[in-house]
């Protein structure tokens, strides 16, 4: 029986270049996103649903009904914008994407596998979770709830037999990338393989690269310092 894998955020980024590697490694895959996906294959299908929308733990369940079980969900949707003091209302949906949509997901997938005894659960998040932002601070506040909520998910779920690995990545080469200094920049190819190795390995917490942390922990340093 082939293994099963559903992605959330999956038409382009670092999502679109983890269905392909799964794709090779012959996975079933069922994609879900806002926006039509490139991807052609026999193992594939694609459904175009919005995680913010009403319906879509309908939708999600609809998708998952031929299924008995979920090997692998991966959550990649996310979005950002800077903050417009004179116009929030993107802050919503920032948290509704980032934020909300995860637990969504979570709340239909994961019941299916501590059913079975056994899964992996990932979500995309960021560095930025460990740092105060007043140019985006709806992004980096839903990436430290993000975090928060996957990594207590993997200490309550590890004994039930599902894995939960929240995954940190510092700059990728994405349409999400757009800070005007972007050190270290990622290829969606090269945080794939990071993707591929956290499913093999299952561990809590992932960051890469690996010097990100101490150098965002230095910079929120200098920011509440600012503060005083």
């Amino acid at each position: 029986m082939k293994r099963k894998a559903l992605l959330i955020g999956n038409s382009d980024g670092i999502g679109l270049a983890t269905t392909r590697e799964l794709l090779k490694r012959d996975y079933e895959v069922a994609g879900v996103s806002r926006s039509e996906s490139p991807v052609e294959s026999v193992l594939y299908r694609h459904y175009r649903v919005e995680v913010q929308d009403p319906a879509y733990i309908d939708r999600l369940k609809a998708v998952l009904a031929g299924w008995e079980t979920v090997d692998l969900c991966i959550y990649c949707a996310g979005t950002g914008v800077l903050l417009n003091p004179f116009d929030m209302q993107s802050e919503m949906e920032i948290f509704e994407v980032n934020l909300m949509g995860l637990v969504r997901t979570a709340c239909c997938v994961i019941p299916m596998m501590v059913k079975r005894g056994e899964g992996h659960f990932i979500g995309l998040s960021s560095v930025a979770d460990e740092l105060l932002s007043p140019e985006a601070p709806s992004y980096h506040a839903s990436k430290a709830g993000f975090s928060n909520y996957l990594e207590s998910l993997a200490l309550a779920l590890r004994p039930k037999g599902v894995y939960v690995t929240n995954v940190r990545f510092g700059f990728v080469d994405t349409k999400m990338a757009r800070a005007d200094k972007r050190p270290f920049m990622m290829s969606v190819e090269r945080a794939a393989e990071h993707m591929l190795k956290c499913i093999e390995k299952k561990p809590a917490r992932y960051t890469a690269p690996w010097f990100a942390t101490p150098l965002v922990r230095f910079r929120d340093f200098m920011v509440r310092l600012g503060m005083k």
